[in-house]
């Protein structure tokens, strides 16, 4: 008996999952592709008057250099923004859905988006697809409630604290965080410390580099700061090489004539005023 097909639906699908697990455990030696994962640096904290977001610059595909000037701080609402790491294209289209959704929200209620209502709907989407959404994201705005600052994992668990770090030079960006963040601290200081914990994670993670992009989100609003620091400065040459042609010897030489036949030839003649 044949099933009835279903309709197309719209948004991620990943029902060849379950197909390549089987296949995997079918047959031993088939190697099925597995997702990549792009490195990056991304940070947060909470300050005085509101709540900054920084990130690096640097986009990856596996161990090139795909995009030097990549956005990573992502527009969800006009006092709540969002960090990504991971895949780019997971992390831009998520963002995007939620940030869609939170504008019909607040159409339809008259009120301000919820930090805490963004953060639900990115864990529940996340954990709906275990994984296979790869973006770790840092959600910070400030609401009715005040400033407000969460981590999200690629499985949907999530944490709120006043400061954090994700992505592939996490270590060396919460390292500078745990040393030096204090509460209650000014715009000034809270913008330095974070350029200190990104430009630490630029230097110590090879899929970490670029500038440094800051997003600072206070109860007037949110302001965008991009290249706030260039920690990697473009390398300099050592010396002027100019070498005369034929320097290199050429050991072999092969020449091989096309032998081509044409089969149609078409004149066109161009329009002139």
């Amino acid at each position: 008996m044949l099933k009835t097909a279903l309709a197309p639906r719209g948004g991620f699908s990943f029902e060849n999952c379950q197909r390549n697990a089987s296949l995997e455990r079918a047959f031993p030696g088939l190697r099925i592709p597995h997702a990549r994962k792009t490195g990056t640096t991304i940070a947060g904290l909470v300050f005085r008057d509101g709540v900054i977001l920084g990130a690096d610059t640097r986009a990856t595909d596996d161990m090139v250099v795909a995009h030097k000037n990549c956005e990573k701080i992502h527009y969800i609402a006009p006092k709540i923004y969002c960090c990504g790491a991971g895949v780019a294209a997971d992390a831009e289209m998520t963002t995007r859905m939620v940030a869609s959704n939170m504008e019909l929200h607040a159409l339809s209620t008259g009120r301000e988006p919820r930090v805490t209502t963004v953060t639900r709907i990115l864990r529940q989407t996340l954990f709906r697809y275990q994984g296979h959404v790869a973006a770790s994201l840092i959600v910070g705005g400030v609401d009715p409630t005040g400033p407000q600052l969460y981590g999200l994992h690629p499985h949907g668990s999530y944490s709120r604290l006043p400061f954090m770090a994700q992505g592939s030079g996490q270590d060396a960006a919460l390292a500078v965080l745990e040393d030096r963040f204090q509460p209650n601290m000014t715009l000034e200081a809270a913008q330095g410390l974070l350029v200190e914990a990104i430009t630490a994670g630029i230097l110590g993670d090879l899929g970490s580099g670029g500038s440094v992009d800051a997003c600072v989100i206070t109860s007037t609003g949110a302001k965008l700061l991009q290249t706030l620091s260039s920690p990697i400065e473009p390398m300099e040459r050592l010396g002027h090489y100019q070498l005369a042609p034929g320097t290199t010897a050429i050991l072999t030489q092969t020449v091989r004539p096309l032998n081509l036949e044409l089969l149609e030839e078409t004149v066109q003649a161009m329009e002139v005023e």
